[in-house]
Parts: structure tokens; sequence; C-alpha cells
């Protein structure tokens, strides 16, 4: 199982929805940690430092701020990007599933888009 990082934009309904589907999955929202309103290079720099996979719904620029770490050589656990677009009922079952099955480290360096098929 892997640790995630939920970005403070991520609709709640679905860590909610995750949570009542395995409350013992490790996850995290950045509000809970103090880094409520930080520029997204500094919670992809925390996630990273927690070797924990971000959740966001911002795919117009932590994708950028992601593959530039790739780039750096830094490293970067993975972001999974959620569209609003896609139902709620859809991110809650492939979240849970990434996190059940994903190995730590399975994600280095990738960014994916949910859904995944």
């Amino acid at each position: 199982m892997i640790g995630l990082a939920f970005d403070e934009n991520v609709n709640q309904d679905i860590l909610r929805g995750m949570l009542r589907r395995n409350s013992s999955l490790d996850v995290i929202r950045l509000q809970d940690v103090g880094l409520s309103g930080q520029e997204d290079p500094a919670v992809l720099e925390w996630a990273a430092q927690q070797n924990r996979v971000f959740i966001s719904h911002d795919v117009s620029t932590i994708t950028a701020y992601a593959y530039a770490r790739v780039t750096e050589g830094k490293p970067m656990p993975g972001v999974f990007q959620v569209p609003r677009h896609v139902p709620l009922a859809v991110a809650i079952e492939e979240l849970v599933m990434l996190t059940e099955c994903s190995q730590p480290g399975e994600w280095e360096g990738q960014v994916r888009y949910l859904p995944l098929r």
C-alpha cells in the first residue's frame, strides 16, 4: 500500500468515500499538516520528502512542476490527477484500488490521469 497526499483543492467527498471503503488507507490532507496556501513546488517537495503520491484536481500547473522535479533529478513519488469531470464513484474506486494495490516507488516520476481506462 502507498501513502497519499491530498491537495487542498481535492473534493473532500472523494476522501470520505475512500475512507468508507477502507479506513486504514494512509492519506494526509495538506491542510492538516499546515501546508494550506503553499505554492505547488513546496507541496510537491513535501510529498517527496514523505514519499507520498500526490492527488490533485489541479491539472493546469501541478503537472509541469512534477515533470520539472523529474527533469532536475529530484524525487517525485508520483501524481494522480483527478479532473473535476470524473464521477466521484470512479475517482473513489480507482484511487482505493491504486492505493491498495501499488507498492512504494511504483509511481516514481509519473503523472497519471484518472480514469486509467
